[in-house]
């Protein structure tokens, strides 16, 4: 059978696609649709670059670096976690105290699953660590059941701005034994470490959030895997996967008996 200049396989012709789908096109109508992306992607890049070089003039905020956290090893100073090298970069994990494993915050434990290793930023002299104002003894269960392989603090009874606000991506500077902050992010600034969600931004139908700009009839969004939470009285209320992507290939992650009962957002 001879395709039509407008079938699949023609230079710029536009066939019947299936419902919620991208049209279809020819190579060439598809090479100049890609290459007028393109510019605008070349100058968010460059924009990014110009933000970066920004960053990097940022002043500085002095801060005792003697202020105790607490590891594996117990109560150590913040200075311990430079590790030796000049730089620090940290992730302030959420805490909901007395909840079960899947009662975590969702978003902070794909966050923590991605940042498994630090290889590449301790060989450009930057350290990296996992900080959450949780209780240690609950914190060091949370992350033995994960099976997470980089090092985590309870920086409870820390002051700011080692212990303030969680969920942020935090850059430390230490000089000697002067320590100093440098930079903080948080909400969809953290993104920069989640590389699934970078993968997603390229595929046709994204992240099938309600919030993305999505063409009429795309597939809606998946099920939330979100499903744990605790009602008033601190009673766990179960849906239909009951805790977050990253803890159903965990070690021991299947009992109810497991993972506990009841826990409250305290």
């Amino acid at each position: 059978m001879t395709r039509t200049p407008e079938g699949p396989g023609g230079t710029d012709g536009r066939t019947a696609a299936p419902p919620g789908r991208p049209p279809v096109v020819g190579m060439a109508a598809w090479q100049a649709a890609r290459d007028e992306l393109l510019v605008r992607e070349k100058a968010h890049t460059r924009e990014g670059d110009a933000l970066a070089a920004a960053r990097r003039r940022l002043p500085m905020v002095e801060f005792d670096g003697r202020c105790e956290v607490v590891g594996a090893r117990g109560p150590v100073p913040f200075l311990d976690l430079f590790e030796g090298r000049g730089e620090l970069v940290v992730y302030k994990h959420m805490w909901y105290d007395g909840a079960p494993h899947q009662g975590q915050c969702e978003g902070c434990t794909t966050t923590a699953w991605h940042l498994r290793d630090a290889v590449y930023l301790n060989a450009s002299g930057v350290s990296f660590a996992v900080l959450t104002t949780g209780r240690w003894d609950e914190v060091a269960a949370y992350t033995e059941f994960m099976g997470y392989t980089q090092p985590w603090y309870s920086v409870r009874d820390a002051p700011a701005p080692v212990g303030d606000d969680m969920g942020h991506l935090t850059c430390y500077l230490r000089e000697g034994d002067r320590t100093f902050l440098t930079y903080s992010r948080t909400g969809r600034g953290n993104e920069s470490v989640n590389g699934s969600l970078a993968l997603l931004d390229m595929t046709p139908y994204g992240r099938r959030e309600a919030w993305q700009d999505t063409p009429e009839g795309w597939p809606e969004g998946h099920a939330s895997c979100w499903s744990w939470r605790s009602d008033a009285e601190g009673n766990a209320t179960w849906g239909p996967t009951s805790r977050p992507v990253p803890q159903w290939s965990r070690p021991c992650a299947g009992p109810v008996e497991t993972l506990g009962r009841r826990g409250s957002h305290s």
